[in-house]
């Protein structure tokens, strides 16, 4: 008899700018090796993943980790009380560090989590991508910090025309003059907060590449996919699964230098010279992920695992080929559910 296991999901936002919690959901009910139990972790009462069917068993509304750590373990806590969660897989690089932080404590709860060290977290960031690159010996494109306006008039001296403009967790705008950086930059450290980051723009074709570290130097998993089509958000709406030896021999080096613990998005362009410049790196599943589930790699499954303490072989193979696209669907619910979570935080 296969084993059940309770497991507490965040990121249940499916909608132009997904979360991972829906497809990582999706792979978890299709694990081969357990059964589960889907505790849903939601911070607004209207993300989809709340209200589709077959994907949460219970949904309880959390605190944003903006409020404290306090409030949110608090919070945490009391839900384990009641459903004794033995996983926990956070999705947002905005939550990240706060369960980081918070590891020891989940475990006195009996709640496992398989997460980057703070280190492996920190030194990734946007703002430290270039240190990153010199240090492990891989092209990033040149970038630079900015914390206020008056440092936009020097933009035009270090960097060629158009530029990225990004958020230290989420959002990336292509800027062409410095008015438009300067809107983006009030748009984006008004929702993110400073620093800003200004990128080098390197054209060339998106490839990613999802993995997944076991914290010891080895990659259990890896697929390389190309986005088909990409929203106004710069998110993929559609991808397809490369064979590109290159993406994965520079992912396998990444994970074995850096030690890497858990799961990981690279967003890599590749030039018309086939050069490789990471220009991002996730520290968590991306939303994509139910297509390396379909091309043979269920990593969340393995995630688990690993969480658990088991021994978990490497994949060894995935389908090239593959493709997914997202598409919009009407659920109907009733104004009652959505009225229990709000006055009660429980569904």
């Amino acid at each position: 008899m296969k084993p059940k296991y309770t497991i507490a999901v965040t990121g249940l936002n499916n909608t132009d700018n997904p979360g991972p919690g829906v497809p990582v959901i999706r792979a978890l009910r299709e694990a081969k090796d357990f059964d589960v139990r889907i505790i849903g972790l939601a911070y607004e009462n209207l993300e989809p993943g709340i209200y589709m069917k077959n994907i949460c068993d219970k949904v309880y509304q959390i605190p944003y980790p903006s409020t404290g750590s306090d409030e949110l373990m608090k919070r945490i806590e009391y839900i384990n009380e009641k459903e004794n969660i033995d996983v926990l897989i956070p999705n947002f690089d905005a939550e990240l560090f706060t369960f980081m932080k918070s590891e020891e404590k989940l475990l006195k709860m009996g709640i496992h989590t398989f997460l980057p060290t703070i280190k492996q977290f920190e030194e990734r960031h946007k703002s430290e991508l270039m240190k990153f690159g010199k240090k492990y010996n891989i092209d990033i494109p040149f970038s630079k910090s900015i914390s206020n306006l008056s440092d936009i008039k020097n933009i035009q001296y270090e960097f060629e025309y158009p530029v990225l403009v990004k958020g230290k967790f989420y959002d990336a705008y292509l800027a062409y003059n410095p008015a438009q950086i300067t809107e983006y930059f009030n748009k984006i450290s008004a929702k993110w907060g400073v620093p800003v980051i200004i990128q080098e723009f390197i054209r060339g074709t998106e490839v990613n590449v999802i993995a997944l570290g076991d914290g010891k130097g080895n990659t259990i998993g890896a697929v390389p996919m190309r986005k088909q089509y990409i929203t106004d958000k710069g998110k993929a709406w559609g991808g397809i699964t490369l064979g590109d030896e290159n993406l994965l021999k520079i992912t396998k080096k990444l994970i074995k230098e850096t030690k890497w613990r858990g799961g990981m998005e690279l967003e890599i362009i590749k030039t018309h010279t086939d050069k490789y410049y990471i220009i991002e790196i996730n520290p968590r599943i991306p939303a994509w992920v139910y297509l390396a589930v379909g091309a043979g790699q269920n990593i969340p499954e393995a995630l688990v695992k690993l969480t658990l303490g088991e021994n978990v072989e490497p994949f060894k193979s995935y389908d090239t080929g593959k493709m997914f696209i997202r598409y919009s669907y009407d659920l109907i619910g009733d104004i009652s559910q959505f009225e229990k979570l709000s006055i009660t935080g429980e569904l």
